[in-house]
């Protein structure tokens, strides 16, 4: 099995077969990112083949700095939000006033398991679940997401706050109990 480093050596040199085993390596994972930004699977392969696409033809700028998963996965959660930037109205514009406060009562996300989670976020709408994805998951800073996805910080933070408030009634529904 080749080293990360021999790859990136192959892959900048173009060699198909260091792309096919960075594919077979990954491809999963960029796969699941990628679902969970986009409800169809068609689409979020669509996205992640696109996502290979972009790493094989930017792999020059990768500059052996940091994380070569990490950079390839920022990578993806870019192409999955250009994707739904030009497939859907994002709808990031909300009434703070009907928002929860920051540091409201216990957090939904802590009585989830890890599946319950990424089954529950598919039933977000398209703008709570990007802000939810961007922060909780990928650990994306408040201002970075307005930065990325051309909202405020305030915007960025109700949009968390609405989307646990739906984890929560989706997670009640589904299991038919009340949360505290």
């Amino acid at each position: 099995m080749q080293t990360i480093a021999n790859l990136l050596a192959q892959l900048r040199k173009g060699d198909p077969l260091a792309q096919k085993a960075i594919y077979d390596k990954y491809s999963s994972l960029f796969f699941a990112i990628c679902l969970r930004y986009i409800k169809n699977s068609a689409e979020a392969e669509d996205v992640m083949i696109e996502s290979f696409f972009k790493i094989f033809s930017k792999i020059h700028q990768y500059k052996d700095q940091g994380s070569f998963e990490g950079w390839m996965k920022r990578i993806v959660v870019n192409q999955a939000l250009m994707s739904i930037r030009k497939n859907s109205n994002l709808n990031l514009h909300v009434n703070i006033e009907n928002a929860y406060d920051i540091n409201e009562a216990p957090r939904v996300i802590d009585k989830l398991s890890h599946d319950e989670i990424l089954e529950l976020i598919q039933d977000l709408p398209v703008g709570y679940r990007t802000v939810f994805n961007l922060y909780v998951i990928e650990g994306y800073k408040h201002r970075e997401i307005a930065e990325k996805l051309g909202i405020s910080i305030n915007t960025s933070k109700s949009q968390l706050i609405l989307a646990k408030r739906k984890l929560r009634a989706l997670y009640k529904k589904k299991h038919n109990q009340k949360i505290s």
